[in-house]
């Protein structure tokens, strides 16, 4: 068995049409962007991990619901008429039966609305203080965009932290609270047999590019000043220049469609070299 990654798959779940100081801290209030809403998928031993769900999308589609959970500046565009993990999946030839755990960099309608998929199924990974937070009572998560309706389901599996752990050989949940309580990140190293090296995924730690190279606040934040934002891309910075890996930001719309072409190359010609390598 390796030590590492084996394949890493980019989902697009869906995007985001809001302004762009949701992700900048300061921003024009006029400027837009049409963000993507990101999934991770992992081969690591024992099956695939999967780091976020997107939406759930019977908030989105059911009128009467969105005008609850989606009325405001940030509109959710869904990729299909179904649920956006299942046609996502599918596109990418990966049955539902074949993830065998699932990590939440947040619990932001965006990341948990696929939990459903899972209740009853997958151990879920997450921060304590994320879980404690959105299962607080309180209103204040409704109106961050942390929906109770989609992770309050007594079957969920939850595996929580209290900082940084290993979720899988390979992948490292790193704590990077600020955005909201327990938001985290994560550091992902790739398998010697498929070429090493890795990346680390920010998620909502850093939205876009220039988050991260000029580190700039995002422009959403929980319970801190938003300025404190910024250490926790500095740490992603670090942990990326330690390790030689690359730091991807979390919505970026530029960066992540060319990401999830170029990683689709690379292991698809991996899959390739090895089943010919099997038949000789």
């Amino acid at each position: 068995m390796g030590t590492g990654v084996r394949e890493i798959v980019l989902l697009t779940l869906g995007w985001e049409d809001l302004p762009k100081s949701v992700s900048v801290l300061g921003a024009p209030s006029t400027e837009r962007l049409r963000e993507p809403v990101p999934g991770v998928l992992l081969h690591c031993d024992g099956g695939w991990l999967l780091l976020d769900t997107g939406f759930n999308a019977a908030l989105v589609n059911d009128p009467v619901l969105r005008r609850r959970f989606h009325g405001g500046p940030v509109k959710a565009i869904l990729p299909g008429p179904g649920e956006p993990l299942e046609e996502a999946l599918a596109e990418a030839g990966i049955d539902m039966d074949q993830i065998h755990a699932v990590g939440l960099s947040h619990l932001h309608n965006d990341h948990a609305g696929g939990l459903k998929h899972f209740a009853g199924r997958v151990p879920v990974h997450v921060q304590q203080t994320e879980l404690d937070y959105g299962l607080s009572g309180h209103p204040e998560p409704e109106r961050n965009a942390i929906y109770r309706i989609d992770f309050d389901d007594p079957r969920i599996d939850w595996r929580t932290a209290t900082g940084d752990v290993e979720i899988a050989p390979g992948v490292t949940a790193v704590l990077t609270a600020g955005h909201t309580p327990g938001h985290q990140s994560f550091v992902v190293t790739l398998d010697e047999s498929v070429g090493g090296g890795g990346f680390v995924f920010a998620f909502d730690a850093a939205d876009l590019t220039e988050n991260i190279e000029h580190e700039l606040p995002v422009g959403g934040s929980i319970g801190v000043d938003p300025a404190e934002t910024v250490e926790p891309i500095r740490r992603l910075k670090r942990l990326a220049a330690d390790r030689g890996y690359r730091l991807v930001p979390g919505h970026d719309p530029v960066v992540w469609p060319a990401l999830t072409s170029e990683l689709a190359d690379r292991f698809t010609g991996l899959r390739a070299h090895a089943r010919k390598s099997s038949d000789v």
